[in-house]
């Protein structure tokens, strides 16, 4: 199940570039990038680091994209 997110409309509401906004929640730059790039999942605790450096809510930044069945 792929992980959508929002992660750069929020981070450019705050109006922080992406080493910033890693050093806020104690990550690389590229992290950060390969999260946006939806290259990189994310683990629960970062999910959460980022969402409170927001100030929103987990499912407000990553959404899990529901596979279509084939039946």
């Amino acid at each position: 199940m792929p992980l959508l997110n929002r992660l750069k409309e929020h981070r450019a509401r705050l109006g922080v570039n992406q080493q910033e906004l890693g050093r806020l929640a104690g990550v690389s730059r590229q992290t950060i990038s390969q999260i946006e790039r939806g290259d990189y999942s994310p683990s629960v605790t970062l999910a959460l680091k980022l969402a409170k450096i927001c100030a929103v809510r987990v499912e407000d930044i990553f959404t899990c994209q529901e596979e279509e069945s084939h039946e």
